[in-house]
């Protein structure tokens, strides 16, 4: 069993073809050498300032950083990238008329962590135990969840490259994982793992001298609520400055027909009817584009 990995040249019809057959793939060096170097710049003092995690389960000797977009411009046109956006777009059309962002996080192993529990991201919205076992609450043929993780160091075996289980998107949730069904996402830097929600998965263990860097992007149905709230990690004041693509997906817009209008009191003062979340921004809402 192995992790297929495509070339930077692949299309988004070559991710979903072993997305819906693997539920997960490696597209190899993405991100240019210009890119990495601004991202580095940008991460460094926030991995810096992070605290070490206080669970077991998120690990000890793992700095979770959350709210990139806005503490990190660098990151902002990584959410927005054409073919890992192209990608989760057309992964959850069947589900949803819209996506949105659902998590930003820099995942930082230190050398000495342990390899994370297997699990599967989707049980965030319902599952027995700690949130992350039983079925959850979603039925089993919606899927919920595309996610990109982005190598900020080299991804091996030894530092603690993710660990996939290929094929687990389509087994019974009941079904126990054997050791030998479970592959290392081994990959160089600036490379992207790309998985659904129902994979199952995990951090590795880092048996080296030096710290594992992933950057982790997922993507979820735009009727779901945020594991992230994005509109607190990324306030009003902040989100007026980005661009219309990125703050869509921040959810500065409605999700499907009326879902996210708001009317603030100074609205209501001036007896402004209900209000599509774009002006909150000084915009107005986009048009969709006609269909062919």
């Amino acid at each position: 069993m192995s992790l297929e990995t495509l070339g930077p040249d692949c299309g988004v019809g070559d991710i979903l073809t072993v997305i819906k057959r693997d539920g997960a793939c490696i597209v190899a060096d993405v991100l240019s050498s210009e890119t990495l170097a601004g991202l580095d710049e940008g991460v460094a003092p926030l991995i810096e300032r992070t605290a070490l995690g206080r669970l077991e389960w998120a690990g000890r000797k793992t700095k979770r950083t959350s709210g990139l977009i806005a503490l990190c411009p660098p990151c902002r046109p990584i959410v927005t990238h054409p073919l890992v956006l192209g990608a989760a777009n057309e992964f959850l059309r069947p589900y949803c008329e819209k996506i949105q962002l659902n998590l930003t996080q820099l995942i930082t192993i230190l050398p000495g962590q342990g390899a994370q529990p297997l699990h599967r991201d989707r049980f965030v919205w319902g599952g027995g135990g700690d949130g992350f076992e039983g079925a959850g609450t979603l039925p089993k043929h919606i899927e919920p969840q595309f996610n990109a993780i982005w190598a900020l160091t080299d991804f091996t075996a030894e530092n603690g490259a993710t660990q996939v289980v290929p094929g687990s998107n389509e087994w019974d949730f009941a079904r126990e994982t054997e050791p030998d069904e479970v592959v290392q996402a081994e990959m160089t830097r600036g490379s992207v793992l790309l998985y659904t929600g129902s994979v199952i998965h995990g951090g590795g263990e880092n048996r080296s001298a030096a710290p594992r860097i992933g950057m982790t992007f997922t993507y979820s149905l735009a009727w779901l609520r945020q594991e992230e709230n994005q509109f607190l990690s990324c306030p009003l004041d902040v989100a007026k400055e980005l661009p219309p693509d990125l703050t869509d997906l921040l959810g500065y817009t409605v999700g499907n027909f009326s879902l996210g209008f708001c009317m603030t009191p100074a609205m209501w003062e001036a007896g402004v009817d209900l209000m599509l979340p774009e002006y909150a921004l000084g915009r107005r809402p986009r048009r969709p584009a006609a269909a062919d």
